[in-house]
């Protein structure tokens, strides 16, 4: 079986370092970029099954990140980051096609499960 390959999109570097590390120790392939322009630019040449993306980042936003990764890559499914404790925004994500919304902080396995969720998912939309 091939790995789930995640995008972590968050502007904390330290936090992308952390999450990568965790994951990878979970046998998943991840990579993490800090900016939703950077996330773009990464899903430009390299295809990825789930993303996992915060909603509060300077410039563009994950709100906007998440409507042009829906634009370009449809299939793949975006789970949000919040950690502001707000869930309208999280709400706000699903509205615009995000599969879930996590709160930080959050419990690695729990969000380990909604990933492999999602991958399955996003495994039915490309029809495998």
């Amino acid at each position: 079986m091939n790995k789930v390959k995640v995008l972590v999109v968050d502007d904390e570097r330290d936090f992308v370092k952390l999450f990568v590390k965790r994951f990878v120790m979970r046998n998943l392939d991840v990579d993490g970029v800090t900016s939703g322009q950077e996330a773009l630019e990464y899903l430009r040449e390299n295809p990825v099954d789930v993303i996992v993306l915060d909603v509060k980042m300077p410039g563009m936003d994950g709100l906007e990140t998440l409507k042009e990764i829906k634009k370009r890559c449809p299939q793949v499914e975006v789970i949000m980051l919040t950690g502001h404790g707000s869930v309208k925004s999280g709400i706000q994500g699903i509205s615009l096609g995000a599969y879930d919304y996590v709160l930080k902080p959050f419990k690695i396995e729990d969000l380990l499960e909604r990933i492999l969720k999602a991958y399955e998912r996003t495994k039915l939309n490309r029809g495998r």
